[in-house]
């Protein structure tokens, strides 16, 4: 199955920016196992880049065996250890397109 994993930030950029290899490292892991289908970030502001403004949230969607599992895949994120998720939510996710 599916799951899209949401994290919304604390708006750290020094929490975001000291975890950040290491969460690249997971998706990249991810990806190569072939459960990553869509990784990315929301900045703050309405840029690619936005500097010190830092994220809002992000969004995976990925195949995990359960919702129980995605989110433990989820709380092990260097990210989530970091504390730098103020919320994050596990949902079903079904892709429709692209096909």
């Amino acid at each position: 199955m599916l799951y899209a994993i949401i994290a919304e930030d604390r708006n750290s950029l020094a929490a975001h920016q000291a975890a950040h290899p290491a969460h690249i490292e997971r998706q990249r892991a991810l990806q190569d196992e072939g459960r990553q289908r869509l990784a990315g970030a929301c900045p703050a502001i309405d840029a690619p880049t936005p500097g010190p403004g830092g994220f809002r949230s992000s969004l995976i969607a990925a195949k995990c065996a359960s919702r129980a599992a995605a989110q433990r895949w989820a709380k092990r994120d260097s990210y989530a250890l970091a504390g730098n998720y103020a919320r994050l939510t596990v949902k079903l996710f079904c892709q429709v397109l692209p096909a």
